[in-house]
C-alpha cells in the first residue's frame, strides 16, 4: 500500500487516455452482468430443479398426452418415492402477448413435489378446497396487478368447456413465493380435476406429463430404464428422464443463449484486452525514464514489475467493480419485460466471476508491459 500514491500519480498522469479507458472497462462488465441475468432468465430455472426429480413424458414429444392410468403403475417401480402429474393448459389472457405458463396439476400432490415453491398454508387449504381455484406466481401476479380473491378470465386455445365455450374462469386462492431466487415465479397452477370433468367429453383420462420424485438421484438411469420398459411397445411408449434435462430442452427451444452469449462477451472482453494492453504498453514507453530513475534509487526488478501490474490491476478492477455495480442497479430495477421472464437477477456466482476477470483482465494486459520495464536498463533508458 506504501506505493500506491504513485501508482495512483501514475493514472492520473493522462486524465482523458486514463478516463476512457476506464469506461471502456465499464461498459464491457456492465455488458457482462446484464448478459449474466439474462441467460438466467432464458435458462428457464434448469439450474434450480431438483437433482432427485424425474420427468416421464410421450416418447414422441412432450406435446403428446399419457393415460392418467400410468401413475399407479410409475408410483409401483422401486426406489419412485412420489408421483405428481402436470398439463399445459394454453389458454389466453385478455391479449395473446400476455403470456404465462398455465398447468392444470393434481393439487394433492403437486406442492409437496415442488417444496422450492413456497406457498401459505391457508392459501393452500383455500385452493384445495375451490375446484375453479388458482395459484399464481409472485412475478405474475405483479405483472397484471393480482391479489387473493380476483377472478381471473382465460380462453382456452386447446380444450374447450361441455357446453362449447371457450372462457374458463378462475379464482386466485393464493400466491407462492420462490424458496430462493432462481425459483421461477410465473405460472399459473389449478385443478387438473376441473380441467377433466369441465373439458369437452368430460373425464379426459389424459395428463401431459409426470414428474416423480426418487430416492437416490444415482439410480436416476436405472429407475428411467424400469419406467420406460413397463410400457414399451404400448400405444403411449414413454421416455423418463432428470427433470434438469427437460428443463434444458424447454430453453433450447429458443436457441443456446448461454454459448450466443458467451460468444458476444469473448469479442467483447478480446477487443477489451487489445484496448487495455495498449494504454498500459503505452503508458509505460512514456515513463521509460522515470523507471530507470527508480531503479537508480534502488527499486529491484520485481519492483518495478509490481508497480506496473498494480497500476493495470487497479484501473481494471475500479472499471469492473463500477460496470458491474451498475449492472446490479439496472437488474435490480426489475424485469425489462414486465415480468414476462421466468426470473431476472444478477447470479452471485456470475459476479464474483466477474471480480475474477477483471484481476485477470489487469494481470494478463500488464503483463508484457511490466516485464519490459523489468528488463530496462538504466543506462539504455537514461539514454532515451
Amino acid at each position: 500500500m506504501k506505493f500506491f500514491p504513485l501508482i495512483w500519480s501514475n493514472l492520473k498522469r493522462r486524465k482523458v487516455r486514463t478516463a476512457f479507458t476506464l469506461l471502456s472497462i465499464l461498459v464491457a462488465f456492465l455488458l457482462f452482468g446484464y448478459l449474466a441475468a439474462i441467460r438466467m432468465a432464458f435458462s428457464m430455472g434448469v439450474d434450480m430443479v431438483g437433482t432427485d426429480r424425474l420427468s416421464t413424458i410421450h416418447k414422441t414429444a412432450i406435446i403428446m398426452p399419457l393415460p392418467i392410468s400410468y401413475k399407479d403403475r410409475i408410483a409401483s417401480v422401486p426406489g419412485v418415492e412420489a408421483v405428481t402429474h402436470l398439463n399445459w393448459f394454453g389458454g389466453v389472457y385478455q391479449d395473446p402477448k400476455n403470456f404465462f405458463p398455465q398447468m392444470a396439476v393434481d393439487t394433492d400432490t403437486y406442492l409437496d413435489m415442488y417444496p422450492e415453491q413456497v406457498l401459505p398454508k391457508d392459501q393452500e387449504a383455500a385452493w384445495k378446497a375451490d375446484r375453479t381455484g388458482a395459484i399464481v406466481g409472485r412475478a405474475t401476479a405483479n405483472r397484471f396487478g393480482w391479489k387473493v380473491g380476483d377472478r381471473v378470465p382465460i380462453q382456452g386455445t386447446i380444450y374447450r368447456k361441455t357446453d362449447g365455450s371457450a372462457l374458463w374462469e378462475f379464482t386466485i386462492r393464493g400466491i407462492y413465493d420462490g424458496k430462493e431466487k432462481g425459483v421461477d415465479t410465473s405460472s399459473f397452477y389449478f385443478h387438473y380435476d376441473y380441467l377433466n370433468q369441465a373439458a369437452r367429453g368430460g373425464n379426459l383420462g389424459i395428463v401431459g406429463w409426470y414428474v416423480l420424485r426418487i430416492d437416490n438421484p444415482e439410480h436416476a438411469a436405472e429407475i428411467s430404464r424400469k419406467i420406460d420398459s413397463l410400457f414399451a411397445n404400448s400405444p403411449a411408449e414413454t421416455k423418463t428422464q432428470t427433470e434438469k434435462a427437460l428443463a434444458q430442452s424447454f430453453a433450447n427451444q429458443v436457441g443456446d443463449v448461454g454459448r450466443i452469449l458467451t460468444g458476444i462477451l469473448l469479442a467483447v472482453f478480446f477487443t477489451l484486452l487489445l484496448v487495455v494492453g495498449n494504454t498500459m504498453a503505452q503508458a509505460v514507453r512514456e515513463r521509460t525514464n522515470e523507471i530507470a530513475v527508480l531503479k537508480t534509487l534502488g527499486f529491484s526488478h520485481s519492483q518495478a514489475l509490481g508497480l506496473v501490474l498494480a497500476e493495470s490491476c487497479l484501473i481494471a478492477v475500479l472499471g469492473g467493480l463500477a460496470g458491474l455495480g451498475i449492472a446490479w442497479a439496472l437488474v435490480s430495477m426489475g424485469d425489462p419485460t414486465n415480468g414476462q421472464l421466468p426470473v431476472f437477477f444478477l447470479p452471485g456466482r456470475d459476479a464474483v466471476l466477474g471480480v475474477v476477470f477483471a484481476v485477470l483482465l489487469g494481470l494478463v494486459t500488464g503483463f508484457l508491459p511490466a516485464v519490459s520495464a523489468m528488463r530496462l536498463r538504466i543506462a539504455e533508458a537514461l539514454r532515451r
